[in-house]
């Protein structure tokens, strides 16, 4: 079997991963942030290291502005919802998930004005046509770091360069690069960084969160949920400083194990490192593809410009009938359609048919490369033949 689903969920996960959710789960077993007993006081410690590893992988100095949520559409939210009072302005681009495009929907039924930075057939985006949208009332620029359709990575430093020149404070949604592209939240002008952990970063699902740069003012930002943190219990008003402001209730601290062991697998790897070997194999498929009759590559298909995530569709075939085509035949599992981003694929022009998406990770092979391109071919030239 080749798994070629990474964008959607990363699979096999590390070993040391799945090690640390068993230990949590037969060793430790408590809640972090409550009681005071031994196996509190320990699982908070591994909810610590989670946060530290995050803060290290973004390049940040302080870990408790890393806020833990069950993915980064939940980040998102939170971001969207408490920035964005009636009246405002938003500004994002026309490559955005559904996880950015529904919140913002539902904020324009509460009467906030919505522009779209329109990208190429590409993906790509000029910066300038971010610039050109921003209004005196502008809250808020959100950016997807990569699309989840084509791989395009999108010139978010650039963006936030913007952002900053107008004191308009960035949301990136890196559910696409975390993990499988350097970030830093300073150097790409980031002040808020939405992450998720079940993708590149290896980790279990249910696990995420939002990276808050030291720049940003978490005033500005009203906490989504409140409840029980275990500090101020005596209070009945939410405590306002961080990380507890955004984290009521009890975590997925059996997830955030998982988390923690997974970012630090690939720290100890390095992130560039991790880049050049899924650019390497993105390289090899995307010019397998290309040189298939009826096959048409979607986005700029050069593997130095995207992610690991490769879209393409084939003369004549139903993208729904090739990938069910690619599992029964030839055991390579991979996701056809919209994926969540119909915005998206009306500007790379598949909408509203969709494509086949192979998304690459950290385990696949030039092996599989190799069989799946062949693959490609059989099939389209089976078409072909009629």
């Amino acid at each position: 079997m080749i798994y070629f689903d990474n964008a959607a969920t990363s699979w096999p996960k590390p070993d040391a991963v799945i090690d640390a959710m068993l230990g949590y789960a037969r060793d430790i077993g408590a809640n972090p942030g409550r009681s005071g007993h031994r196996l509190a006081v320990e699982a908070e410690r591994v909810r610590l290291d989670a946060r530290e590893a995050v803060a290290r992988l973004f390049g940040m100095a302080d870990p408790m502005r890393v806020i833990f949520t069950l993915n980064a559409t939940e980040a998102l939210n939170l971001v969207i919802r408490g920035l964005l009072p009636r009246g405002s302005h938003v500004v994002t681009t026309s490559m955005e998930h559904n996880s950015v495009m529904r919140p913002l929907r539902a904020a324009e039924e509460r009467g906030v004005a919505v522009s779209l930075a329109h990208c190429r057939p590409d993906g790509t985006l000029e910066p300038e046509t971010v610039e050109e949208l921003v209004r005196r009332n502008t809250r808020l620029i959100v950016v997807t770091h990569a699309s989840n359709v084509c791989g395009t990575v999108l010139p978010v430093r650039d963006v936030g360069a913007i952002a900053r020149k107008y004191g308009i404070p960035l949301l990136a949604d890196a559910a696409q690069t975390a993990g499988c592209w350097p970030i830093d939240l300073d150097g790409d002008n980031i002040d808020l960084l939405a992450f998720t952990g079940h993708k590149a970063l290896l980790g279990p699902t249910g696990t995420g969160g939002l990276a808050v740069n030291a720049g940003f003012d978490v005033s500005l930002l009203p906490a989504f949920t409140r409840g029980g943190t275990g500090s101020l219990s005596e209070e009945e008003t939410h405590p306002d400083f961080l990380p507890d402001r955004y984290e009521a209730g009890t975590p997925n601290a059996i997830g955030l194990a998982g988390l923690a062991a997974a970012v630090r697998h690939i720290l100890a790897r390095g992130v560039q490192q991790v880049r050049d070997q899924e650019c390497c194999l993105t390289e090899r498929l995307t010019e397998g593809l290309r040189g298939i009759t009826g096959v048409r590559l979607i986005g700029t298909g050069e593997a130095h410009r995207q992610t690991s995530v490769v879209s393409f569709t084939v003369e004549d075939c139903a993208c729904s009938e090739l990938a069910q085509a690619l599992d029964e035949r030839f055991a390579i599992l991979s996701r056809p359609g919209l994926h969540c981003a119909p915005r998206a694929h009306r500007t790379l022009g598949t909408f509203p048919e969709g494509t086949v998406r192979f998304s690459l990770g950290l385990f696949n092979t030039q092996a599989e490369i190799d069989q799946a391109i062949d693959a490609v071919a059989t099939l389209a030239k089976a078409k072909r033949d009629g």
